[in-house]
């Protein structure tokens, strides 16, 4: 799937089709749903959001992505309206929320813990807040088997909440905060209480929903897997601030910071002095004795320049044999088999000290291994496999 493309839409010309990627943070004409200008939260003299700008557009679904403790709760905390800014103002479709109740905003909230009524079965359990707002009961009926139908809830209206399965009783919070028509749907960390294979379907049914009902999601999560999956653009933090925020494959593969290359999958970093050779080419002196490595890298260094080397294990080749036409090629010894069942992952120790991690796709099945424990490979990657990375 493609993750980047998997929010679209699309617009008729003519007799044919043509198909418009959803990309409202390059359109400079489009305004956000919400605007965060210049918000800081402190707590004492502990600071959770840093002087933090961002923009969310509407039918977004945007992740906060960051370890325990990096702010992105706080900041959730803040759009819900359970906190409120020390500086700064937050924006909901142009109007300053500050002096706005949680109860009267656009906006809901979904807790990793569900929160369901344990007495109310799953159909009075989604009517809540709409018999709470006084909306007329045809009305909540129609609404009610709406959110039902939606979240393939049917059979079980008339079950309480410990009748069903975890994976139910979250699409049962998910259809209670959506029941309210909210401009904006807040999800922290609400996949985390189900099993490993259960939170994979259950990340494409999020997504199939967000599609569906066009809402905006932000979700908060410190799962890097879960995010690249379910998001439109990812928001990776650390100590209260955004250190990046690009669609999944932009975060994946073009990381600003060692921080994000590091935090978002599986990196081997290598650490050297940049020397220019050529137009957006660089000579990588990493380990005397050892020839340069050779990078192609739109980022710019002077020569002499301290960096490190970031590129992804599948992106490194393994060989017994000293590649003829590589970029660049080392040689060095197994220490370590990952098998993973699709992937194996090579941990393989250069005469440095250094290790590197190489992948190779398990596409044939096979009695035995090509590389074992205590061989001599050659590892390869080509000049544009990396990123070069001045922090």
């Amino acid at each position: 799937m493609d993750l980047q493309n998997y929010s679209h839409a699309s617009t008729s010309q003519g007799a044919g089709l043509t198909t418009s990627v959803f990309e409202p943070w390059n359109d400079p004409e489009a305004k956000p749903l919400i605007h965060f200008q210049n918000v800081t939260k402190r707590y004492g003299e502990f600071t959770a959001i840093d002087n933090l700008t961002i923009d969310i557009y509407e039918r977004e679904f945007y992740a906060l992505l960051g370890p325990s403790g990096c702010g992105k709760t706080t900041l959730m905390r803040m759009l819900a309206g359970f906190e409120t800014p020390t500086e700064g103002k937050i924006f909901l479709a142009g109007q300053d929320i500050a002096p706005v109740p949680p109860n009267k905003r656009a906006v809901n909230m979904m807790f990793q813990s569900y929160a369901l009524f344990p007495h109310l079965s799953v159909w009075e359990n989604i009517a809540f807040g709409l018999k709470r707002e006084k909306m007329p009961k045809h009305d909540i009926g129609d609404r009610v088997e709406a959110m039902l139908k939606l979240t393939r809830l049917e059979k079980f209206a008339r079950r309480k909440p410990h009748q069903i399965s975890g994976g139910q009783r979250q699409r049962v919070a998910l259809a209670r905060s959506l029941a309210k028509h909210p401009k904006l749907l807040l999800l922290d960390e609400p996949l985390g209480a189900l099993d490993k294979k259960l939170r994979q379907d259950t990340q494409f049914e999020l997504m199939d929903i967000q599609e569906k009902t066009g809402t905006t999601f932000v979700i908060v999560t410190h799962d890097q897997e879960e995010a690249m999956t379910v998001a439109s653009r990812v928001a990776v933090m650390d100590h209260g601030k955004i250190i990046q925020v690009a669609t999944p494959d932009r975060i994946y593969e073009n990381p600003n910071s060692v921080y994000v290359a590091d935090f978002i999958g599986d990196v081997n970093l290598i650490e050297g002095s940049a020397k220019p050779n050529g137009k957006d080419a660089y000579a990588l002196s990493w380990h005397e004795g050892h020839e340069p490595l050779t990078v192609k890298s739109p980022n710019v260094f002077s020569d002499g320049q301290k960096c490190h080397l970031a590129i992804r294990p599948e992106k490194v080749s393994i060989s017994a044999e000293k590649p003829a036409e590589a970029d660049n090629a080392v040689q060095g010894r197994i220490l370590d088999i990952a098998y993973l069942g699709n992937i194996s992952t090579y941990h393989v120790e250069l005469p440095t000290g250094t290790v590197i991690k190489a992948q190779t796709a398990n596409t044939r099945r096979i009695a035995r291994r090509a590389y074992t424990w205590e061989d001599t490979v050659w590892l390869s990657w080509t000049a544009t496999a990396g990123v070069l990375l001045a922090e």
